[in-house]
């Protein structure tokens, strides 16, 4: 079969690799559409150190079930489906409690670190576990299908933040996780929305998919500005999307007493913490990895419209052209969002 291969650090090639074979609780998914994620651009330079090659990456993915395992029960060739970009042994403590991100044997697919490695869906085929797999609405594209990846992750933080009908909220960082956080955080009922970001672009797009106010980061006291908008109180919540210590600082300072920040953002390891301001006014800090069982309803907030993923998508190209697309996504001056690929 063919598969985008990361070869070595800042070398993607398409070539022919050999076809996966099963387990016997394993599914065999010929890949029809796959998203290329931040992580993955970070990866191909091997900054991040979880992408090690030789490997295949890809984990934003949808397509029809080609083989099953023989104890693999309720799929069957020629199923639509997509899956979880990540698995987890269901058995360990944290599975147990319905935290399955936070499994002690997590795997992704598409990584390869010291612990693990697991080939992704830059192919023609992939294999997942069962318990992982999905069905697709039918009237869901693979295209559309393949961020609900991306939107599990962003529902993620919103239900971290036990919303409150009403309040309101700041997401900083309009990319990808951002621009889905905002219509997650109005679908959940959040009243009063604003949208931080250094590129006017993207806080234009930031209105379009429901935000109030949009907030250019360049230059200014976004925090401040925040505080000021809302009477000098401060936003109930905030997502914080970019994981560098300016925002996160810029996050923390932005809400109320006793408000909550969830942090998704992870470029930076480490960020030097406000300590006193989260200390002396009870600021709750939420840390949000991946995703926990929102698979489902982001399907189907995708397929009935109530999450708008189109104007996200800034092109589907054939997995072929992969590593020109990477190249791109590298460059700032291109303003792509999300690029899906198909085999």
């Amino acid at each position: 079969m063919k598969a985008l291969v990361l070869t070595e650090y800042n070398c993607l090639k398409y070539m022919d690799v050999p076809e996966p074979s099963i387990g016997p609780e394993e599914v065999l998914v010929e890949v029809k559409a796959c998203g290329i994620c931040g992580s993955d651009v970070h990866g191909v330079d091997g900054s991040t150190g979880r992408r090690i090659p030789p490997i295949i990456m890809g984990h934003e993915a949808a397509g029809v079930v080609a083989r099953v395992g023989t104890a693999v029960s309720g799929l069957r060739p020629g199923d639509r489906v997509t899956f979880d970009s990540m698995i987890c042994c269901g058995r360990c403590p944290f599975c147990r409690q319905g935290a399955s991100n936070l499994c002690d044997h997590r795997q992704v697919l598409g990584v390869s670190c010291p612990e693990f490695r697991r080939d992704g869906a830059f192919a023609e085929l992939a294999v997942v576990p069962q318990h992982i797999v999905y069905p697709l609405p039918p009237e869901l594209s693979f295209e559309r299908a393949a961020m609900a990846e991306p939107l599990s992750v962003a529902v993620h933080a919103v239900n971290r933040l036990q919303l409150r009908l009403g309040e309101t909220a700041v997401v900083f960082g309009a990319g990808i996780i951002g621009l889905l956080a905002i219509q997650a955080l109005r679908a959940a009922g959040c009243g009063r929305l604003f949208a931080v970001d250094v590129r006017q672009e993207r806080l234009e797009l930031a209105q379009r998919l429901g935000a109030d106010c949009a907030l250019c980061a360049q230059g200014s006291d976004v925090a401040a500005e925040i505080r000021r908008l809302t009477g000098g109180t401060g936003a109930d919540v905030a997502i914080e999307a970019v994981g560098v210590p300016q925002t996160v600082a810029q996050a923390i300072n932005s809400v109320r007493k006793g408000g909550r920040v969830a942090l998704v953002g992870n470029v930076s390891p480490q960020a030097e913490l406000p300590l006193q301001a989260v200390v002396t006014r009870e600021v709750a800090l939420l840390g949000c990895c991946a995703s926990a069982g929102e698979y489902p309803a982001c399907l189907e907030m995708i397929a009935r419209g109530r999450i708008d993923v189109d104007p996200l998508l800034s092109a589907v190209a054939p997995l072929a052209e992969g590593a020109q697309w990477f190249q791109w996504l590298r460059d700032p001056k291109e303003k792509l969002l999300k690029v899906v690929l198909v085999p």
